[in-house]
Order: structure tokens, then C-alpha cells, then sequence
């Protein structure tokens, strides 16, 4: 069971939440989906939970920061200074929408959104560092982006988290590079593709793609790709029943 207790480098897609509608019909959703048991919940943090699989932290649910936005998942990446961070990404062309902010002993939370308008989140670990579970089921196995242009974006990341690109062949001529700040790839990067989902998008490891696509449809989501083959295992597209974008990706247990 890939796991890890310790804050992730800086740069690397390090933990990810979810913005709900109505967070118990969430919960229950995303239980039935990945059985996830929940923490926290407090009052003080805004009735935010931390989702776990097998014991460890796998994902945040909380409440929508703000009521007029959709539902939705949100990456963060790992930072190990926020103001040089949010500076960079000034410097870069983009926006900060929510500044450095202390979240108790557990860290440093920012929210910014890249010159194209993908939003992402930045994590200093204090306590809480984190994704301690991954790469298996029930757990985050990716994170990428889907942005109108691909270069400029390789541009904005390179620039504010030292990302290095390397363009991978895909079909029919898709744009699409895996990033790395050193040694494997940690997310990917491509074009965006009319009728999918824009900006960054998370997937989740399962033990079956087609059970996992069923679970969704019995409880009110909806199905954009269906399971299809591909040279990293079988893989899905869906949405939630509140019509937030998320993929699920086959591996093997303890893989």
C-alpha cells in the first residue's frame, strides 16, 4: 500500500478536495464510490473532512467556499515557502484568489488560478502534510491539466514550480506532456479536447473501471468516457450527480 507520512516535495500534486453542494449526499457518494470513512468535520474548520482509505488521508470534502460556484475537485500542489510561491505565479501572469492563509497547525492554504482561468490550490504542510495514501484503490493516481493552450501553460508552470515537460505521442495528433521537477513525472498537461473537461482534473485508482462506472450511474452520475483500454490500464471519465468531472484509472491491488 503506497503511503507516505512526510510533506510531499515542492511541486508535487500533494493532496486534493472536493467543494460540495450538499456535503452529506457527497459523502455518502464518494463513500459507496471509493470507500472512503471521514475525519474532522469540524465547526472551527468550516465542517471540513478529510476522506480516508484504509485509515490514511486520501482526499478533503468540505462545504463550497463560495455558495455560487459548481461542485467541484481542486489540486493542490506542494509548496514549501506559499509567498514565494504566490509571487511567482503574479509574476507569471496569474491571479491569486485566496492569499496565504493558516489553516490551524495543519498548514498553509492558498487558492490561485493560472493566466487561462484553471484554478489550482498551493499546500505548505504543518501537521497535516498531505496525501499520506496513493496510487492505490480508493486513492489519488493522477492529476493533469486540460488547457486551451499548452505552450503557454508549459510557460506558467515551468515558471512559478521549475516543471520540465516531455511531450509523450498520443493519437490522433493530441498535444499532451508529462511534468517532473526531477525524476518520475508527477501529472500531465495537454490541450483541451471539445466536449471534455477544462482546466486541472483529478483520477482515482480503482480495482475495476466498469464497476466503478456502474456505481456512479446507480448513484446519479454520468458517464463522459466510457472504460476504454490504454497502455496504463483501464480508464474512465464520469461526473458526479452535482456534475463535477473526475476519472478513474484500473490498477492492481497494492500496485
Amino acid at each position: 500500500m503506497p503511503t507516505r507520512n512526510t510533506p510531499w516535495p515542492a511541486g508535487s500534486p500533494c493532496w486534493i478536495d472536493y467543494g460540495a453542494s450538499d456535503l452529506d449526499a457527497a459523502k455518502e457518494f464518494y463513500a459507496r464510490l471509493f470507500g472512503w470513512e471521514y475525519t474532522g468535520g469540524d465547526a472551527e474548520y468550516g465542517g471540513y473532512l478529510n476522506a480516508t482509505r484504509n485509515g490514511e488521508p486520501a482526499a478533503g470534502l468540505g462545504p463550497l467556499m463560495n455558495p455560487g460556484d459548481s461542485p467541484g475537485w481542486t489540486t493542490y500542489f506542494a509548496t514549501d515557502d506559499s509567498r514565494a510561491t504566490v509571487d511567482r505565479i503574479r509574476e507569471a501572469g496569474g491571479t491569486v484568489v485566496v492569499e496565504p492563509m493558516e489553516v490551524g497547525p495543519m498548514g498553509t492554504m492558498t487558492i490561485a488560478v493560472d493566466p487561462q482561468g484553471n484554478a489550482f490550490g498551493l499546500w505548505q504542510s504543518g501537521t497535516h502534510t498531505g496525501a499520506r495514501i496513493f496510487n492505490e484503490p480508493g486513492a489519488l493516481v493522477w492529476n493533469e491539466a486540460a488547457v486551451t493552450d499548452p505552450a503557454a501553460a508549459r510557460e506558467f508552470y515551468a515558471a512559478v514550480f521549475g516543471f520540465a515537460f516531455e511531450a509523450i505521442p498520443m493519437d490522433g495528433g493530441m498535444e499532451y506532456s508529462t511534468f517532473a521537477t526531477g525524476g518520475n513525472p508527477l501529472g500531465g498537461l495537454g490541450g483541451h479536447e471539445p466536449g471534455s473537461p477544462k482546466g486541472w482534473s483529478v483520477c482515482f485508482a480503482v480495482l475495476s473501471a466498469d464497476d466503478a462506472v456502474a456505481t456512479v450511474e446507480a448513484g446519479g452520475g454520468k458517464v463522459t468516457m466510457a472504460p476504454t483500454d490504454t497502455e496504463y490500464g483501464r480508464f474512465a471519465v464520469v461526473t458526479d450527480p452535482w456534475g463535477a468531472p473526475f476519472s478513474v484509472m484500473q490498477v492492481p491491488a497494492g500496485s
